[in-house]
């Protein structure tokens, strides 16, 4: 069984607020322990935000008691005819997370039987300590910098694979290929992104994020490869415009890569249409289907270039100058 970071710190601030709320002399200082498990968010944004709904409902709250217990009464039917009136207030100012938190100070209060200002000063320090030590605790946040690489080296790898028992089925029609690659992919892609989204939500003064465009660019690539299967299994047997995509869905899979080196694939792209232009006319229906097939499965291909294109810029150039300066030395 593994433990993840926000038990372990979960588990370390508790005690620590509990702790302090007893040097302070605070009654109900369990209470603070509560706050901290509830302030403790898988990200520091989400953290802050829950803090801040979390301080105003439990403020909230303690001004609903002191009006509703001290002007009518401690029972159990004020205290439903408060929430009645309360919850709808923290709707309405878009704290119901702090409601929970809140329900802590309101039946600390309620069960005192009388509330004092001294009272109320303990709760807010109450607050102010359970809510502030689970904040100093979620500070600390791993990094997922190791996993999203991971995950990169891991989609590509299937992304070639994908590419390879295409051009291998074009070929061959080989079909001993169950298609688990895309499920692992989309499987990787999703986790990947959740963690980008966690990533940057605890760099909240980052608005950009290296992996987001990358795993979003990836996602959008795999639909079209769903897109492209049922083109593949419907062209036929053997044909010399098939073997020449064949061809080229292997010089893809050789470059499936971080970097963006699309414009040199479209460009054999557009080379590839010219050929096909010049093919005969098709003279049956069976001939005709193949032929739309093959053009349907080339503008996927190029979609799935103009994507990568959009991704960031272009490579080529780089990769040309690191060439002629390899054969100059």
């Amino acid at each position: 069984m593994k433990i993840g970071y926000r038990t372990i710190k979960t588990a370390i601030g508790t005690p620590i607020a509990i702790v302090i709320a007893q040097l302070l002399g605070l009654t109900n200082f369990t209470s603070a322990g509560i706050l901290t498990i509830l302030t403790i968010k898988p990200s520091r944004k989400q953290s802050i935000l829950s803090a801040w709904q979390r301080l105003l409902a439990c403020v909230i709250g303690s001004l609903f008691s002191l009006a509703f217990f001290e002007l009518i009464g401690f029972n159990p039917i004020v205290l439903g005819l408060m929430l009645v009136v309360f919850i709808p207030i923290t709707v309405l100012l878009r704290v119901t997370p702090g409601i929970t938190t809140s329900s802590v100070i309101i039946l600390n209060l309620y069960t005192s039987g009388s509330i004092t200002t001294d009272l109320l000063v303990q709760q807010f320090i109450l607050i102010l300590v359970g809510i502030g030590t689970g904040l100093i605790v979620n500070l600390y946040m791993p990094g997922y910098e190791h996993k999203l690489k991971q995950s990169q080296k891991k989609i590509e790898n299937n992304f070639r694979m994908i590419l390879l028992e295409i051009a291998l089925y074009i070929r061959d029609k080989n079909t001993v290929w169950d298609g688990k690659e895309l499920r692992e992919s989309e499987a990787i892609l999703q986790e990947a992104i959740s963690l980008v989204e966690l990533d940057r939500e605890n760099h909240m003064l980052r608005s950009e994020h290296t992996y987001y465009d990358y795993y979003k660019m990836r996602y959008k690539q795999l639909e079209l490869f769903r897109k492209m299967l049922p083109l593949v299994t419907k062209l036929p047997n053997r044909d010399d415009l098939a073997i020449k995509i064949a061809s080229y869905f292997e010089g893809l899979a050789e470059n499936v890569h971080p970097g963006n080196t699309a414009i040199v694939f479209l460009e054999q792209l557009k080379n590839l249409r010219e050929e096909f232009n010049k093919e005969e006319l098709p003279k049956t229906p069976e001939e005709f289907e193949t032929r739309a097939n093959l053009f349907r499965l080339l503008h996927e291909i190029e979609n799935y270039l103009l994507i990568k294109k959009q991704y960031k810029k272009s490579d080529v150039s780089l990769l040309k100058r690191s060439r002629a300066k390899h054969k100059k030395d």
